[in-house]
C-alpha cells in the first residue's frame, strides 16, 4: 500500500461527501477553477478574497503604511514646552511668524501645546532646530 503524503492525510478526516467534491475540484483546470469561484460567489451572495500571508518583522500589512514609502512633505509645527528662555524663544517665534506681535508670541509660548501651522519639511526642520536651540520643546506632527 502506497504511503500517504501529509496533504492526503489532512484531507482523510472529511466525510466521504466532501472528499468526493474536494478531489473533484483537485482534477480542475485553473480555468475552470476560477469559473467555479465566479459561480459560487453569485450563488451564495458571496466575494472571495485571498488572505495576506502573515507580516513579518519591518513589512507593514495592507492597512498601514509604509513609512519609508511616503514621507510627509509638510509638517505642524506645535510647541509643547516654551522653556525658560522666553525671550528668546518669543523672538524665534516671530521670525518664522512674523504677524504675531510680542505679546501674541508670548501668550503663544505660554499656552502649550500652541501650533505655529504647516510647513514645508525643510522649513519645519529649521524652526525646530532654531526653537530648541532657543529652549523649547518642539514636536513635529
Amino acid at each position: 500500500m502506497p504511503e500517504k503524503t501529509k496533504k492526503e492525510e489532512k484531507t482523510t478526516s472529511l466525510s466521504p461527501k466532501l472528499q468526493k467534491i474536494l478531489d473533484a475540484v483537485a482534477e480542475l483546470s485553473v480555468l475552470e477553477l476560477s469559473e467555479l469561484v465566479k459561480a459560487l460567489e453569485e450563488k451564495f451572495d458571496v466575494q472571495a478574497v485571498a488572505m495576506a500571508a502573515p507580516a513579518t518583522a519591518g513589512t507593514a500589512t495592507p492597512g498601514e503604511a509604509a513609512p519609508a514609502a511616503e514621507e510627509k512633505s509638510e509638517f505642524e509645527v506645535v510647541i509643547t514646552d516654551g522653556g525658560t528662555n522666553k525671550i528668546a524663544v518669543i523672538k524665534a517665534v516671530r521670525e518664522f511668524k512674523p504677524e504675531l506681535g510680542l505679546k501674541e508670541a508670548k501668550d503663544l509660548i505660554d499656552a502649550p501645546p500652541a501650533s505655529l501651522g504647516s510647513m514645508k519639511t525643510e522649513a519645519a526642520n529649521d524652526a525646530k532646530a532654531k526653537l530648541e536651540a532657543a529652549g523649547a520643546v518642539i514636536e513635529l506632527k
